[in-house]
């Protein structure tokens, strides 16, 4: 059975997340919706997102058995067995829209069998995915563990709780401490936790990402792969190859991929007042507000200057190179070179992303390079 995960008619208040990738590569938890449900059942699965991106996925065969799933849901088992028990011409949903059917199309009138389900959790915002993300990552440890046994743990660490702490092999792990009391700590293969640094779950150190020597990290973190951190991380989410490599504070925030924070880069996360913390809303250009606790949400490919202070509950754009004295502004436009309204011109901007990927010894595609000039030209002649 082919399944396909489909962004809702949502994505866009995702920005700034989904200029860039489809919602099923969004990195909450351990996994990604794509890998969580190539997980689960074992199968490949497919995406279908808007234009722009659907060149990087490829463009998956639709039959009159396809399993179509909506990629934002936020899972639990009991939805879970629904979705897996659906036959064809059945579908499930809510007053959101369609969760999932199997046939030729994920629109609701086109099914012989409909049911209805109590509202079921969505990502809906960015601001979500660090609200969640305490909760998914005990989820996905379940998932990925089960059945399966941790690597020995290396003499050298100390370690609270070692029955929440799972370890793939081929790690190397020397002079830590793991503190999984407060909530499981997974650590993929490839990883590395240098010397004096303190972890405390839930945690995700993914492939081939690096915890650099004396950091301090407080759940509930996912640190994608081939990513750096060191300093002081709280409650973030990294979602790949981006660098946070020297001393500075990130928390409550997500960082998209390929960024690359300054030495002394750090963000606020709560105001002097402890009020509400308004987020931008790209979609309707207002504030929407999210508590008291938020951080910065940066886009893919964006780069911060050394000692960059971000202000509380910032959104920086796709491919942004930010520097300014003082606090950064509360919005920092996409492509910005600086913040004040000048443009990183594409030619650069693919050229820095060129070594950024030699130094992480990662492909850069010719279709990604177009994906990006294709959404400079969109987002830029927005702006303009």
């Amino acid at each position: 059975m082919p399944i396909i995960l489909f962004d809702n008619i949502f994505r866009q208040q995702l920005y700034p997340f989904t200029h860039t990738r489809a919602v099923s590569t969004i990195r909450s938890g351990i996994f990604t919706p794509k890998e969580r449900w190539e997980h689960i059942t074992g199968d490949k699965v497919h995406i279908l997102t808007n234009k722009v991106l659907q060149h990087l996925y490829g463009i998956p065969e639709i039959t009159s058995n396809t399993l179509w799933i909506d990629a934002a849901l936020i899972l639990n088992t009991a939805l879970i067995n629904q979705i897996k028990a659906l036959q064809t011409g059945q579908c499930i949903y809510d007053t959101t829209g369609f969760i999932a059917g199997v046939g030729e199309t994920n629109h609701i009138e086109d099914y012989t069998s409909k049911t209805k389900l109590e509202n079921q959790k969505r990502l809906h915002y960015a601001s979500d995915l660090i609200a969640i993300n305490d909760a998914q990552i005990r989820f996905d440890f379940e998932l990925a563990t089960a059945g399966k046994t941790s690597a020995t743990i290396p003499g050298t660490c100390t370690v609270t709780n070692n029955e929440q702490i799972f370890i793939e092999e081929n790690t190397n792990l020397s002079h830590c401490h793991l503190n999984a009391s407060t909530g499981p700590i997974y650590i993929a293969s490839g990883a590395e936790i240098q010397e004096g640094s303190c972890i405390r779950g839930p945690f995700v150190l993914l492939k081939d990402a690096c915890v650099k020597m004396n950091t301090v990290v407080y759940g509930a973190t996912t640190i994608g792969p081939k990513c750096i951190i060191g300093g002081e991380v709280k409650n973030s989410i990294l979602f790949g190859y981006s660098n946070k490599a020297h001393h500075g504070y990130l928390g409550d925030s997500v960082i998209g991929e390929w960024c690359n924070l300054g030495a002394g880069t750090s963000n606020s996360n709560v105001k002097n007042t402890a009020g509400s913390i308004g987020v931008w809303d790209e979609v309707t250009n207002t504030k929407r507000y999210v508590g008291n606790k938020m951080g910065v949400c940066m886009g893919d490919y964006v780069k911060t200057a050394i000692n960059t202070s971000i202000t509380t509950g910032a959104t920086i754009g796709v491919g942004a190179n930010v520097f300014c004295a003082g606090l950064t502004p509360n919005v920092v436009p996409h492509f910005s070179w600086g913040t004040n309204n000048t443009t990183y011109q594409i030619d650069k901007l693919i050229e820095d992303t060129a070594g950024w990927k030699s130094f992480k010894n990662e492909p850069f595609a010719d279709i990604e390079k177009q994906m990006i000039r294709a959404i400079f030209e969109s987002l830029t002649s927005n702006l303009s």
